[in-house]
């Protein structure tokens, strides 16, 4: 879900998951599939484009 050639681990979408499944793990972002509600919002936060809730 995080392509990570893309994430810069700018944290945004960490502080924008209403239900804390991101974290920022060496220096990438990771999203927990079991906390993740698909909601997208980090998604559209990213300014890397670096996720997609789709995949």
């Amino acid at each position: 879900m995080v392509d990570e050639k893309k994430c810069i681990a700018c944290g945004g979408c960490v502080a924008i998951c209403p239900v804390q499944a991101i974290k920022i793990v060496k220096g990438k972002a990771k999203i927990d599939p079991k906390k993740c509600i698909r909601c997208g919002s980090c998604m559209n936060f990213c300014p890397m484009n670096a996720i997609d809730i789709n995949k």
